[in-house]
């Protein structure tokens, strides 16, 4: 199978460019792309101070995670591994129960693929489900009371 970069040469690198623009240019309102992920898609459950309070969470009868807890509730450490899996979703954990919240790999992905017309490599489109993800996760451990 052909790679993108061999089948459109540098138009590929213009297109892969052009979607790093995009999420550059949004998130310098905020100064960084976690923070802006964080405001865009989870804020409005979890409030924009991440204790659950957004504005969505008076349609739900369950209350959403508190994120500012997280360190505090793992013995002081941040738990990366736990964040990443329970943010991407996209591998069914039995043991953690029914999901609650989209599957933001899911969406993340289809992002991407959206943005380069379906002409992403299947590793271009977790490279940036991945950043996302970890970006996101920088964005929640700056959350963490002290």
């Amino acid at each position: 199978m052909l790679s993108l970069g061999q089948v459109f040469g540098t138009g590929a690198a213009i297109v892969l460019g052009a979607v790093g623009l995009v999420a550059t240019a949004n998130a310098q309102e905020t100064g960084d792309i976690g923070k802006y992920e964080y405001r865009v898609s989870c804020a409005v459950c979890h409030g924009d101070d991440g204790k659950g309070g957004g504005s969505l969470m008076k349609y739900y009868n369950k209350q959403a995670a508190d994120l500012t807890a997280l360190q505090k509730n793992n013995v002081g450490v941040f738990p990366f591994d736990r964040v990443y899996a329970v943010i991407d979703a996209r591998e069914a954990l039995p043991a953690h129960g029914p999901r609650d919240m989209p599957v933001w790999g899911d969406v993340f992905s289809q992002r991407m693929q959206g943005a380069t017309f379906g002409f992403g490599t299947p590793k271009d489109l977790e490279s940036y489900t991945r950043g996302q993800i970890i970006a996101l996760i920088g964005y929640i451990y700056t959350l963490q009371s002290k």
